[in-house]
């Protein structure tokens, strides 16, 4: 499995069985990303929530490849009217796509739809637990505050092994923050996102993983640049 950052919330995760899974992926705007709109290939697409900076190039990639889009019941409802293929669900629900189960769950942000001419309403925002073939969990938090699921539900219930949680501040969790998240998950790594991609968001990510090893040592926090790829 390589889970390979875009930068910003933007992840491609490769499977052991080479399915290519794209989460939020914001590229043809985004200043970090490290790769065009037009290498990407995707057989699935998750969307957390419909701010720009997420739901970004979901459906000129999914037209292009063929991708099936796994977002919300509204988001699918519109994505459907755009000739897409697309698998709407809702918080706590899951669906399988061939080998893969995917889990919605909660977050706390905000999801109307602003990049079309007038924003539309956009459901819920939300994050997603991937289980994969292998049986590993990865849990993409989407753009969210600090809340009680993360130490009870997620935690207790779902167990991810590799969290992805944003640090950046402002419209997200901070470091600190994003800190006693970790340590309410209690994932085996930590992966930071959604900081750096704009000056209003800078962070130093090697702060953060001194926070996680502060407060939980057994954490293992993976700073990675854009472009760069965690293996297992």
């Amino acid at each position: 499995m390589i889970i390979k950052w875009l930068g910003h919330s933007a992840f491609q995760i490769t499977t052991n069985e080479y399915l290519k899974i794209l989460i939020d992926p914001f590229i043809s705007n985004n200043p970090a990303a490290p790769v065009k709109v037009e290498e990407l290939r995707a057989d699935l697409i998750l969307v957390t929530h419909g701010h720009q900076d997420h739901f970004g190039d979901t459906m000129e990639i999914a037209d292009r490849t063929g991708a099936v889009i796994i977002a919300n019941h509204e988001h699918s409802v519109f994505l459907s009217k755009q000739g897409l293929e697309s698998i709407g669900m809702n918080i706590g629900g899951s669906v399988k796509f061939q080998d893969i189960t995917v889990t919605m769950l909660n977050s706390t942000h905000s999801s109307d739809m602003d990049f079309i001419d007038e924003i539309g309403p956009g459901g819920s925002s939300c994050g997603f637990i991937l289980t994969l073939e292998n049986e590993r969990k990865i849990y993409h938090s989407g753009d969210t505050g600090l809340f009680g699921d993360m130490k009870t539900v997620i935690r207790d219930v779902y167990q991810p092994d590799i969290a992805l949680l944003p640090i950046g501040d402002r419209f997200t969790m901070g470091q600190e923050e994003a800190a006693i998240a970790a340590d309410w998950i209690s994932p085996e790594i930590v992966i930071p996102m959604h900081y750096n991609t704009f000056p209003i968001i800078k962070q130093n990510p090697l702060e953060f993983a001194e926070r996680v090893e502060k407060i939980n040592p057994n954490i293992k926090v993976v700073v990675l640049k854009p472009g760069e790829e965690y293996e297992e």
